[in-house]
């Protein structure tokens, strides 16, 4: 199958609204499979046809492109009609949809919902930093953390808010704008268009039951005393659903603060987070990170205040979509510079 052919294949089948066959994505995805594995077989082919003939071969020249070798291939690839969340949630899959990287830069797929919360699932595989598909519900951005351009392995899970009440939506997947915009080689050179990075994309839309009992979330790990050239002054941890605010006093040392955020539980990274400081608003939300091994993940918000003041910093947090049942367990540490 060439390029051409799938994007015929792709563009006959989304202008049908209704199809009779519900498995025309997961075809498509087997053809799109089939296509890499041609590839793949041809690319080794060559190799040992070269090699036959004593041809030198240099590092690299006959290394198949990346994304030719991703796990596409593989089980895990795929986006399964059921599976359980590690706390116990049971997830069904109501519609999927495809995007390939030769073809349409948007697809949408129009489903029932019963009013259980739904999770969007997708697996890229491209090159790292590829347009991500915005993801739209009955014509509006769901304003929630999108995908990540090909930098995680295997399946990635975002909440999907549907409106209140609805018994059927339309998403829309769309890498249209996903990654334009410009880059300057030189600080008073001319900004040179990007041309985004293009990836396949299988996408499905799932509900979940929550599991019959909240699933207690481990323990999150202690902050390091010191991060950053700053000085950890205090510390304050809950648990989502429990506790939504918190509020801490502490004396600025030399003119600045710094707040991380550390979670556990399933949901861990659905987790939001908003400041004050002096009842003045930072401006700005925060997602939650996650540290089971190696070295912390810090990625300080830093907030300048007078040396030596006093401060009362307020806290807000929240979570993108349903957590029923499936708590988050939370950490905050703000940091002050040392004196100087």
């Amino acid at each position: 199958m060439t390029v051409h052919d799938l994007r015929e294949v792709l563009r006959e089948r989304a202008e049908d609204r209704s199809p009779a066959n519900p498995h025309r994505h997961d075809q498509v995805r087997a053809r799109i499979r089939r296509v890499r594995v041609r590839r793949r077989v041809t690319a080794g082919a060559a190799v040992v046809a070269a090699l036959a003939a004593g041809v030198a071969l240099l590092p690299g020249v006959v290394e198949t492109p990346r994304r030719e070798t991703t796990a596409a291939a593989q089980p895990d690839s795929e986006l399964p009609e059921r599976f359980a969340a590690g706390d116990g949630a049971e997830y069904r899959r109501l519609a999927t949809a495809a995007l390939a990287a030769g073809g349409e830069k948007a697809t949408s797929i129009t489903f029932p919902v019963s009013g259980k919360p739904l999770d969007v699932a997708a697996i890229c595989d491209g090159p790292p930093g590829s347009a991500t598909p915005r993801i739209a519900v009955d014509g509006r951005q769901t304003g929630v953390h999108g995908f990540s351009p090909c930098m995680e392995p295997g399946m990635q899970l975002r909440a999907l808010p549907v409106p209140e009440g609805a018994t059927e939506v339309t998403v829309t997947f769309d890498t249209t704008t996903s990654g334009s915009g410009c880059v300057r080689k030189r600080q008073d050179g001319p900004c040179v268009a990007v041309t985004p990075k293009r990836a396949d994309w299988s996408l499905a839309v799932y509900e979940w039951t929550p599991p019959a009992r909240p699933v207690e979330p481990e323990q999150v790990r202690a902050f390091p005393t010191r991060l950053g050239g700053m000085r950890l002054a205090t510390s304050r941890s809950g648990v989502w659903g429990e506790e939504r605010d918190f509020s801490v006093t502490v004396t600025s040392g030399g003119g600045k603060l710094g707040i991380e955020q550390l979670c556990t539980g399933e949901l861990a990274g659905r987790m939001w987070f908003s400041y004050t400081i002096d009842g003045r608003d930072t401006q700005s939300t925060v997602s939650c990170a996650t540290w089971t091994r190696g070295p912390y993940p810090m990625a300080m918000q830093e907030y300048p205040v007078p040396k030596g003041k006093r401060v009362t910093v307020t806290g807000k947090m929240g979570i993108y979509g349903g957590h029923i049942n499936r708590p988050v367990r939370w950490s905050i540490g703000v940091y002050t510079k040392e004196k100087q």
